[in-house]
C-alpha cells in the first residue's frame, strides 16, 4: 500500500500548478534577472585584473623615463598594469570600446584620461599621482642639491611594498553570488506549500480528499509518510533543476564540490517541505489561512537570509538577535553553500548540515504527533 501511495502521490504532486510556478519557472525567472543585474558588477568592478592602459606619449624625454618605470612594473609576475603604446586616435578608440581602462598621456609629466569611475580607474589615478610626485621630487633635487641625487634615486627605488599578498580563500569571493544561494533557499523554503498539502490533505475538515482518507482503512502513519517522501522526490527533483539551471546556464561558480552542491540542495529541499508539514498541521485553520501563513514564513525567513537585501544577515548577527541566524532554516541553507565555495574544510559546512538534519527530524516529528492522532466528531 504503502508503493502505491507513493507513485500515486508523486504523479498527483506534479500536477499541481503552484509547484510548476514556484518551484520550476519562478526560480529561472528570478535567477535570469540576477545575472542580468550582478553578473558582470564583480568581474568589471570588484575583482583584480591587470588593468589594461593605452599610454600615449608627446615627449620623447618624458617617454623614455616613463618606459623605463613601466618595463619594471610589468616584469612582476603579479603585474597590476599592463601598458600598450599607442597614438592619440587609436587609444580613445580602444578606450571607448572598453579594450583599455585608461589613457595616459606621457608630457612633462604624466595626465590621465578614464571613461568609468571604479577600482581600477582609481587605481590609475593613484599610480599617475604618486610617479609626478616622485618625478618632482627628482626634479627640484637635481636643481637644488645634485650630490643627493643617488641617495633620493635609491630611495625611490626602494620604496617597496612589505605587505605579502595572499588570497584568504581559493574559493569564489563573489560577493553577488550569495543572491544565488539565497535563490536555491527560496526554491526550498517554496517547497512548504508542497509539504503544507501533505498535512491538509490528510485532515478531513480541510479537504474532500482529507475525509476520504480519515475513513480509509489504510493506518494513517502509512499514508502520511507516503505522502511525505513522495513530496521529498518531487522537491529533490525541482532543486536538482535549479542548481543545474544555475551552474549551466548562468554559468555562476558553485565552486568544486558540485555532487555535494546538489546532495546540500536536496536536503534543503527536505527542510522546507518538511516546514510545511509542520505549518499544516496546526490547529484547524483553513487550508488558505495555512497557505498564507506558509507563504509568510517562507518569504520572511528568505528575507533575513538576505534575498532581497544583502546586507540584513550581518545587520542580524550584530543585534541582540544573532542567535536567529543559526535557527532560520534559510539562512542556514545559504550558509551551507557559502561554506562549501570559500571554506577547505568542512567544519562549518557539517555544522549546517547536522542543523538541518535536526530541523528536518525535529519538524516531521511535531507533524505527526499533531497529525497523526486527530479525531473528528463527524466528516
Amino acid at each position: 500500500m504503502f508503493r502505491h501511495n507513493f507513485k500515486y502521490d508523486i504523479l498527483t504532486s506534479l500536477r499541481v500548478r503552484e509547484i510548476i510556478i514556484w518551484l520550476i519557472i519562478y526560480p529561472i525567472a528570478l535567477g535570469t534577472f540576477f545575472k542580468v543585474a550582478f553578473g558582470n558588477i564583480y568581474d568589471n568592478d570588484i575583482k583584480f585584473t591587470t588593468v589594461k592602459t593605452a599610454v600615449v606619449v608627446n615627449s620623447q624625454e618624458g617617454g623614455k623615463a616613463f618606459k623605463q618605470v613601466a618595463e619594471t612594473m610589468e616584469k612582476d609576475d603579479d603585474a597590476m598594469f599592463s601598458f600598450v603604446y599607442t597614438d592619440k586616435e587609436d587609444a580613445l578608440k580602444q578606450l571607448k570600446n572598453e579594450d583599455v581602462r585608461g589613457i595616459i598621456y606621457v608630457d612633462s609629466k604624466l595626465s590621465l584620461t578614464v571613461a568609468t569611475n571604479n577600482l581600477k580607474s582609481t587605481m590609475l589615478e593613484r599610480f599617475v599621482e604618486k610617479y609626478n610626485l616622485n618625478a618632482k621630487i627628482i626634479t627640484d633635487t637635481a636643481k637644488s642639491d645634485p650630490a643627493k641625487m643617488g641617495d633620493v634615486a635609491k630611495a625611490l627605488t626602494e620604496e617597496v611594498s612589505t605587505v605579502k599578498s595572499e588570497a584568504l580563500s581559493k574559493g569564489n569571493t563573489n560577493m553577488y553570488d550569495q543572491y544565488f544561494y539565497n535563490l536555491l533557499a527560496m526554491v526550498a523554503m517554496f517547497g512548504s506549500l508542497a509539504g503544507l498539502h501533505v498535512a491538509t490533505h490528510n485532515q478531513g475538515n480541510l479537504s474532500p480528499l482529507g475525509a476520504r482518507k480519515c475513513v480509509s482503512p489504510t493506518p494513517k502513519i502509512t499514508t502520511i509518510l507516503s505522502n511525505l517522501c513522495a513530496t521529498f522526490v518531487v522537491q529533490a527533483i525541482c532543486m536538482v533543476i535549479a542548481v543545474t539551471f544555475i551552474i549551466t546556464v548562468l554559468r555562476v561558480d558553485m565552486g568544486d564540490r558540485i555532487p555535494l552542491v546538489y546532495l546540500t540542495a536536496i536536503l534543503s529541499g527536505f527542510v522546507g517541505s518538511s516546514l510545511g508539514f509542520v505549518i499544516g498541521s496546526i490547529g484547524r485553520f483553513s487550508e488558505s489561512t495555512k497557505d498564507a501563513m506558509c507563504t509568510a514564513s517562507s518569504l520572511l525567513l528568505c528575507f533575513c537570509s538576505g534575498l532581497m537585501d544583502a546586507g540584513i544577515k550581518q545587520k542580524i548577527a550584530e543585534s541582540s538577535f544573532a542567535w536567529f541566524n543559526k535557527v532560520n532554516p534559510a539562512a542556514v541553507m545559504c550558509e551551507s553553500f557559502f561554506s562549501l565555495n570559500i571554506y577547505e574544510d568542512y567544519t562549518r559546512y557539517l555544522q549546517c548540515v547536522v542543523t538541518m538534519i535536526i530541523t528536518i527530524v525535529v519538524f516531521i516529528t511535531l507533524g505527526l504527533l499533531m497529525t497523526r492522532r486527530r479525531k473528528y466528531a463527524s466528516l
